[in-house]
């Protein structure tokens, strides 16, 4: 099962990275590959969200997003066209200084015959990419 992680301390307030990671509306706007994102319902504290990713080919799906303001962001696959299953999370931990210290974790699994060029760009090839779009977006917040 393709997965990846990573964790990273960032020069940007808990608050800041919170309030990006869960502005989910704006991902089309600084995620590369987010073409669309429809808000289904949404609380403080769980969303359900579908995601319209454009890698090598075009999909979507539905995540249930569960939120603890301002340390946790987890979300479990509900439906969608690739994944079987597709889970993970932020973890934040306020350093002081108004520095964060990142942890994201993936773990994704595809329906049927994908090819590795798709799996490897979801998890390990544009996680560093992904996360830097955060990281500047979360500073620029």
């Amino acid at each position: 099962m393709p997965a990846a992680s990573k964790n990273e301390t960032w020069d940007s307030s808990i608050e800041s990275i919170y309030e990006v990671i869960t502005n989910y509306s704006s991902y089309p706007e600084f995620v590369d590959g987010c073409s669309s994102v429809n808000i289904l319902s949404q609380t403080e504290t769980e969303s359900r969200v579908e995601f319209g990713l454009n890698l090598i080919k075009k999909f979507k799906y539905i995540l249930v997003l569960k939120q603890t303001r301002p340390t946790e962001i987890t979300w479990s696959f509900e439906s969608g066209d690739i994944f079987k299953k597709n889970e993970g999370h932020w973890r934040l931990k306020d350093l002081g200084d108004g520095r964060t210290e990142v942890d994201y974790s993936l773990e994704v699994e595809v329906k049927g015959f994908a090819p590795k060029s798709l799996v490897n760009s979801l998890t390990k090839k544009n996680l560093p990419a992904m996360l830097k779009s955060y990281e500047e977006r979360s500073k620029s917040h």
